[in-house]
Formats: structure tokens, C-alpha cells, sequence
């Protein structure tokens, strides 16, 4: 398998030339109808063959009078089915020579070019089985011998009827990819996966049984067949059945597997990928559902990426995999609050645009930590961000996670040497949920927590560490990250009536 980009998605491709093979474009009915003049003129072969073993008393000027008639019917029968049948598809031909994609209405017809086909070939053995019988019953002393071969051209004339369906078929993949692109299946199908399966029984079955049987129960030959006859039917129907069975195969076989491919890919995230419906029956449904199907992967998870880069991937999955409506539930969650300090002058001096990008890098590095620790960016507050652990979804040690995820914001913020920040730290329990309309929402956090953590930012600013934490926050913590931790004192926070504890950073 290939993938061929052409500014969509990839393309599932077969391998193998006889596999990749199907004329197209210009070429595609000319080459068609010479394919349909080859298998015909191999059943006439074949009936010829069989007409050339008739013996029944009238020798060979009996013989050679049938055979005579059959040359002059194939001289005027060829050129008339060749016509009829480019007359059938001329609309067809019509856009394949222009070169442009077709209408729905020609589409449509394009798709009958196998059924068209047959039809002509099964119409042309039809008259030519009327026409040898009838001259067999004349040349011959027993009429019945002309039974016997118009009965023999009729099924011949099955076979390469059905062969011919195949075969075209077949070939007309190109053709029918180009069609079903403007016109694809809807649930009406031409022949179907069954009707083809009981055509292939036919081929392989039907006919030549009934062959052998007829030559067994002919009135006109009461010593039976002799042993060349049956031989020869035999090797026919075992070489036709082959060819049809390969081609049934390749018909089923083939597209399957390229869909197989296309659904194992899309079952490991790849949605880029559609497989070419060729087609017009269950399998070019399925062909079609399956490129809805990625398509409609392909842009749920872009829905799903642009969602969460608005509210957060763990918010945006939370909503994916329950919906979202108004309300909330309590959680005990740590908040983080970061601001850039002295900002106002920042824009003065460095002008909007500059300023732009400033916050971007600035935004990143806050980004990259809260999804590092199993945090939410909040929503971010023009030069400010506010950022949440345990909430929406659980987490084993939000206080520990947001002391390190300010201690690293002012590492690398420091490092960058752009901004000056300061980041406020605080722990408790809030309402966690969605807040505003029913047709527009916003996951938000509400609680003591969240004015706190705003609040200890503007002493952040003013405290060598960049950083403050309540005292809660810090006791709440593991072992190990408390270690970086060292009280600071009692300040009472602007909004409100309780003094708060607060611890800094430990230097060195």
C-alpha cells in the first residue's frame, strides 16, 4: 500500500500491475469495447468448435453451411454490437474525451457501462443462436440437430455474456472511481455482491452441467456424445469457471482488503486516510461509509483539538465524555495565580505587537508546566493566568503539584529574562463547574482559594522568590516539596477578616 497526498487525505492504493490496471481517460471505452470484441470472439471460438464436432448425416457441406453462416453473422454482428454499444455509452465517451468530471445524470449512466455491455453482447448471441439453430435445421436431415446447436450457441452465448459483465467491469474501475467521485452510492445499487456471486455460480455451474446434460439427452444424437465433445466442454468450463472466479475474487477480494488497511489505520489515530470507491454495489457503500467515517473522525478530533485549546484538553475531554450543561460539584483543588509585574509600562515601552509575542512565550512556559504537572490553565486574564490542580479531574497531590509548578514557572520566566512575574499559591475547597448560558459556557473554579492565590500574587511581586503560598498550601504538600518551603509571616488580605499565614521560597 501506498499513500498518495494530493492536498486531501491519503489515499488506500492496490498493488500489483494486473491488480492497478484499468484504462481511463480517452482510452477508457475504446479499450473497453476491444476487451468485449476479445471475449466474444473467443465464445464464438469455443461454439465453433463444438458446431465443427456436429455430425449427424449431412456431412460436410451440412457442416460447412452452418459454419459459412456463422462467418457472415459474425461479419455484420461485430460492427453492429461494437456500434450499438459505443451508442449506449456515448454520453459516456463524451466526458471521458473532454476530459472533465461528470454530471450526477452522466455518472449515473457512466455506472451501466458493465450492464450495458452484457446486454448488448447477450442480445447479438441471442439473434446469432436463433439464426444457426434455424439454419441447422435446414442444412441438416434431422431438424432437431438444429436444436441441439442453437441451444449450444445459447450457451455460449451466456457465458461470454457473464464473462463479458466481469471483465468489464473489471476494467472499468478507473471509469467508475471517476463517477462514483460525482455521483457516489446512495443505496441503489446496479449488481450487488449476490447477484455477482450467482453469475460467478453460473459460469462455473450452470451452464456447463446443463451443457453436459444436453449433450446426454439429445433426441438427435440417440449414441450420446463421444468422448472429445465432453472433453472439450469440460476443459472450457474449468478454464471460463477459473476466469471467472479470479475475476469475482479480485472484485471482492481486493477492495476489502483495502478497507481493512483504511479501518486499521483509522484504529490507530490516523484519520487521514480514505480508500478510492470503484464500486457501485454494497462494497462501494461500504467503501463510501468508510471515508465518512474518517472524515467524520478526522474533524471530531480537529473539533477536539481547537476545544481544547480553548478550555484545556482534560476539560474538553471531560465534556466530550459527559456533555456540558450549567452546574457544578465542591472539589478541594490548589489554584495558582501568575501575573506579569509592571505591565503597564512593559506595553509602553515595547509597543502592542512586541508585547503580543512577549506574552505568548510568557503564556507557553505556563502552559507547558500546568500540562507537565496534571493542571489546568484556567483561563488566562490579559497578562495574568489562572491555573487549577484537582479539578476537573482528580489529582493525588494538587497542593505538591501547584508548589512546583510555580517554582518552575519562576525558574524558567527567570531564565528567559523578559518578564519579572509573581505567582500566588493557595489551597482549598471550591466550586468547580460550568457558569453562563445554556448556549454559551465557561468551566470556571469558585472559591476562597482562588481570591486568595490573586491576592498573595501582588506580595509575590515584592518578595525576592517571585512566589507566596498559604500555609495550608504548604502543609497539604508531600514531604519532599514542603522541604523547599519556609514560613514568612501573618498578612491580612485585602477582602478579607482573617489574617493568612504565608510561606516563601526557600533560597539556596
Amino acid at each position: 500500500m501506498t499513500a498518495d497526498r494530493t492536498g486531501g487525505p491519503d489515499t488506500v492504493r492496490r498493488d500489483g500491475a494486473w491488480a492497478s490496471w484499468a484504462p481511463s481517460g480517452r482510452g477508457a471505452v475504446p479499450a473497453i469495447v476491444l476487451l468485449v470484441l476479445v471475449a466474444n470472439l473467443v465464445g464464438v471460438a469455443t461454439v465453433t468448435m463444438l458446431l465443427v464436432g456436429v455430425s449427424d448425416g449431412g456431412g460436410d457441406d451440412a457442416r460447412n453451411t452452418v459454419l459459412l453462416a456463422v462467418a457472415g453473422y459474425l461479419v455484420v454482428a461485430l460492427p453492429a454490437a461494437t456500434i450499438a454499444g459505443l451508442r449506449r455509452q456515448r454520453v459516456t465517451n463524451r466526458w471521458l474525451m473532454a476530459g472533465r468530471a461528470p454530471t450526477s445524470a452522466e455518472a449515473g449512466h457512466a455506472l451501466r457501462l458493465p450492464v450495458d455491455t452484457a446486454l448488448v453482447a447477450g442480445v447479438v448471441w441471442l439473434i446469432g443462436a436463433v439464426l444457426i439453430g434455424i439454419v441447422s435445421a435446414v442444412a441438416f436431415p434431422d431438424a432437431r440437430v438444429g436444436l441441439r446447436t442453437g441451444i449450444a450457441t445459447l450457451l455460449g452465448g451466456i457465458a461470454t455474456a457473464g464473462v463479458t459483465y466481469l471483465l468489464v467491469a473489471r476494467a472499468a474501475r478507473s471509469v467508475t472511481a471517476t463517477a462514483l467521485a460525482a455521483h457516489p452510492p446512495a443505496g441503489t445499487l446496479t449488481l450487488g455482491v449476490r447477484p455477482r456471486l450467482l453469475l460467478t455460480w453460473g459460469l462455473t455451474s450452470a451452464v456447463p452441467m446443463l451443457g453436459v446434460v444436453l449433450l446426454f439427452v439429445d433426441p438427435s444424437n440417440p449414441g450420446g456424445p463421444g468422448e472429445a465433445a465432453v472433453v472439450f466442454l469440460v476443459v472450457v468450463a474449468l478454464l471460463v469457471g477459473g476466469l471467472a472466479t479470479l475475476l469475482i475474487a479480485r472484485a471482492v477480494g481486493q477492495p476489502l482488503r483495502d478497507l481493512r488497511q483504511a479501518v486499521g489505520r483509522v484504529g490507530r489515530g490516523d484519520y487521514d486516510v480514505s480508500v478510492v470507491v470503484d464500486d457501485a454495489g454494497e462494497i462501494g457503500l461500504l467503501q463510501e461509509g468508510v471515508n465518512t467515517m474518517a472524515a467524520g473522525l478526522a474533524e471530531r478530533e480537529r473539533m477536539r483539538d481547537l476545544f481544547g485549546r480553548h478550555v484545556g484538553t482534560t476539560v474538553a475531554d471531560r465534556a466530550l465524555a459527559t456533555g456540558v450543561s450549567l452546574g457544578g460539584e465542591e472539589r478541594t483543588v490548589a489554584a495558582l495565580f501568575v501575573d506579569i509585574a509592571g505591565s503597564t509600562s512593559l506595553v509602553r515601552r515595547t509597543g502592542p505587537e512586541e508585547m503580543v509575542g512577549l506574552l505568548n512565550r510568557f503564556f507557553q512556559i505556563v502552559v507547558e508546566t500546568m500540562e507537565a504537572g496534571g493542571g489546568l490553565v484556567n483561563k488566562f486574564e490579559g497578562d495574568a493566568a489562572l491555573c487549577v490542580f484537582g479539578a476537573p479531574a482528580d489529582h493525588e497531590d494538587p497542593a505538591g503539584a501547584a508548589l512546583r509548578a510555580a517554582r518552575r514557572i519562576c525558574d524558567e520566566v527567570r531564565a528567559a529574562g523578559e518578564v519579572d512575574v509573581g505567582v500566588g499559591v493557595a489551597c482549598g475547597p471550591v466550586w468547580a463547574g460550568q457558569v453562563g448560558a445554556a448556549s454559551r459556557l465557561e468551566y470556571t473554579v469558585i472559591g476562597d482559594p482562588v481570591n486568595e492565590a490573586a491576592r498573595l500574587t501582588e506580595l509575590a511581586k515584592e518578595h525576592p522568590g517571585r512566589t507566596v503560598a498559604s500555609e495550608a498550601t504548604v502543609l497539604a504538600a508531600d514531604p519532599e516539596e514542603r522541604a523547599h518551603w519556609e514560613r514568612d509571616g501573618e498578612v491580612e488580605l485585602r477582602g478579607r477578616d482573617v489574617a493568612t499565614r504565608t510561606w516563601v521560597r526557600r533560597e539556596g
